[in-house]
């Protein structure tokens, strides 16, 4: 049953359930985590990723989790263009089921939580300060700042990594990534973890929600991508890759 397809839609999943779930843990009224603060959010973010590589590949994905990442790798011959697009739009919905299981998750405290921005937070990103032509250079930077350094950890002039200890690296250059550069933006350096949520957001029967900052969303799909580009070239250039 195991196929790189499923692999990505349930390790997406598992990256929302405790990535959002971080963020609603340290947010949310009445939870015994309230106000714990970005480091918590960070740590938790990158319990997030490194569980939800390990369920990736548990299932025959790769653990990307991100079409940035897949678009990369995509440039870099790694998927062909059909097999990519695919696993995009699954890592969307399994951003999308997250987001639902972290409402259902949570119920109870949205009635409590007056803040419908604190609300939406939980789910998507948002910046800041909002100046869209800046918040998109953030989202390059970080999101070339993640693939280029994936790229290096798994170059062959590092030599091979043992089996399994990949992931344990990735999860710390993402808590790296939110320490360092996560404060103008909420780093969000993939399209899936952001646009799945939000379409949650959207779509959950959330108590006093808001709206979902549609304005916005554009810049968590579009600067991830150009990051990931620019990381290919960049590595590919280099000799990296």
């Amino acid at each position: 049953m195991a196929t790189p397809f499923l692999g990505e839609f349930v390790g997406t999943t598992v990256l929302i359930i405790f990535g959002n779930g971080v963020v609603a843990n340290s947010l949310l009224k009445g939870s015994k985590a309230e106000g714990a603060g970005w480091l918590n959010i960070i740590a938790g973010w990158a319990v997030a990723v490194l569980m939800g590589v390990f369920a990736s590949v548990a299932l025959g994905g790769q653990g990307d989790l991100n079409p940035a990442v897949t678009f990369a790798k995509m440039l870099n011959g790694g998927y062909a263009a059909g097999e990519a697009i695919t696993l995009m739009l699954v890592q969307i919905a399994g951003g999308v089921l997250g987001g639902c299981i972290t409402w259902l998750f949570f119920r109870g405290h949205w009635e409590i939580t007056e803040d419908k921005g604190v609300k939406l937070a939980v789910f998507c990103t948002g910046p800041a300060i909002r100046n869209y032509s800046q918040n998109l250079i953030c989202e390059i930077i970080a999101t070339f700042m993640l693939i280029f350094s994936v790229f290096a950890m798994f170059s062959k002039n590092v030599g091979a990594m043992s089996p399994g200890y990949g992931p344990y690296m990735v999860a710390v250059l993402i808590f790296g990534l939110g320490a360092c550069l996560g404060g103008t933006t909420g780093y969000a350096l993939n399209p899936a973890r952001d646009l799945g949520p939000r379409i949650a957001h959207a779509i959950c029967p959330i108590a006093g929600k808001g709206d979902s900052d549609w304005s916005y969303s554009w810049v968590p799909i579009v600067g991830p991508m150009i990051g990931g580009l620019a990381a290919f070239v960049v590595s590919k250039g280099l000799g990296i890759i």
